[in-house]
C-alpha cells in the first residue's frame, strides 16, 4: 500500500483542528467565556504550528538521538 503526501497533510490538518476543538471545550467548560474560549483556540491555531516547526528544526539540526551512522 502507497501512502500519498496528501493523506499526510489531511491528518495533520484534522489533527490540528481536533487540537483547537479541544482547547475551546476545556477552557469552556473551566468556565472561561466562549468568546475567550474561542481566542485562545484561534491563537494556539496559529501559534502551535510555528512552535512545532522550530521543535522539529532543532531536532533535525542539533539532536541525533536514534540516528545511525
Amino acid at each position: 500500500m502507497k501512502v500519498q503526501l496528501k493523506r499526510h497533510v489531511l491528518k495533520t490538518v484534522s489533527y490540528r483542528i481536533l487540537g483547537t476543538l479541544i482547547t475551546v471545550i476545556a477552557a469552556y467548560s473551566l468556565g472561561v467565556s466562549f468568546e475567550m474560549s474561542s481566542l485562545l483556540g484561534v491563537g494556539e491555531l496559529l501559534i502551535k504550528p510555528i512552535i512545532y516547526f522550530l521543535h522539529e528544526r532543532i531536532w533535525y539540526k542539533w539532536i541525533k538521538f536514534g540516528l545511525k551512522k
